[in-house]
């Protein structure tokens, strides 16, 4: 059974209202949580993908985006509170006026934030890890392609300059639609592999056409410097995930949030207005 696609909308707006019920240490928890949970995607990808390139590069892009999707799988199916989707669904209530800009730019930063920490926890947990040899300076081969991947993220952005930006930012704007298609597709299904498999497909299509996603990240990069890349907390922060990150707002928010107010603002249905008080009865 799937839903329509009003309905669609309608959950991803009460979605978003959700959120606004929250307090500031939910929202930093459940944060935390998809955080992690991206990580843990990424971390898969990236053991899974090692060594793939010596055979095809696009072998191991197809690879990393098939075990990618595990992490958005378990923040949709658990309740927790991904940056890049609240990108689509703030906006999405937002724009219905359940509530208000202020409270949604408020509910992007704490759970940023949250995602940030999570990621980052996972990164160090890896590079102690698989990533290295008994948490020494010696690496394993997924250390390698971890750095690999964390300087690929970034030193090509550098060298190219303004145009290394952009590149960031647009990849941003792209990995957001898909994502932000990929929970629309989960909101769309009644029971839970229909929603694994909505999740699953979108996902899957952002991480191997190389696009980029500012919480995967924030494992990506650090799990990389943790086990010696060639690559500053400066450099991550200004020539990736500055750039990434406002990508990922207007792919989500306005290519899939805005879009789709518009696309089914008129088959909204009309709040009743509020009932009038009964006047007293007048006096004998």
């Amino acid at each position: 059974m799937a839903n329509k696609p009003i309905e669609i909308a309608q959950t991803a707006i009460a979605a978003g209202v959700y959120r606004t019920k929250m307090d500031t240490t939910n929202l930093l928890l459940r944060g935390f949580m998809a955080g992690l949970f991206i990580a843990v995607g990424a971390a898969l990808a990236t053991v899974c993908g090692t060594g793939l390139e010596k055979f095809s590069p696009g072998l191991k892009s197809l690879v990393a985006g098939a075990v990618f999707p595990v992490g958005l799988i378990a923040i949709v199916l658990t309740g927790m509170l991904l940056f890049t989707g609240d990108c689509m669904l703030m906006p999405m209530a937002a724009c219905n006026r359940k509530t208000t800009w202020s409270k949604v730019v408020t509910i992007w930063f704490f759970v940023y934030i949250g995602n940030f920490v999570g990621s980052l926890f996972w990164a160090y947990l890896m590079s102690v890890g698989p990533l290295s040899k008994g948490g020494t300076a010696d690496i394993t081969p997924f250390g390698a392609n971890a750095i690999m991947i964390a300087e690929a993220k970034t030193l090509p952005y550098i060298a190219a300059g303004t145009a290394g930006l952009w590149s960031a930012f647009m990849k941003g704007i792209a990995c957001n639609l898909l994502v932000n298609t990929a929970i629309l597709l989960a909101f769309s299904s009644k029971n839970m592999i229909g929603k694994f498999f909505g999740i699953w497909f979108p996902i899957m299509a952002f991480v191997a056409s190389g696009f980029e996603h500012s919480v995967a990240n924030m494992y990506f990069i650090p799990a990389g410097i943790f086990v010696g890349a060639k690559v500053t907390w400066t450099q991550f922060l200004l020539w990736n995930l500055a750039p990434v990150t406002v990508g990922n707002i207007i792919g989500g928010a306005l290519f899939i949030g805005v879009v789709y107010h518009f696309a089914f603002k008129k088959e909204m249905p009309v709040e009743p207005a509020p009932a009038l008080a009964s006047p007293e009865p007048a006096a004998k």
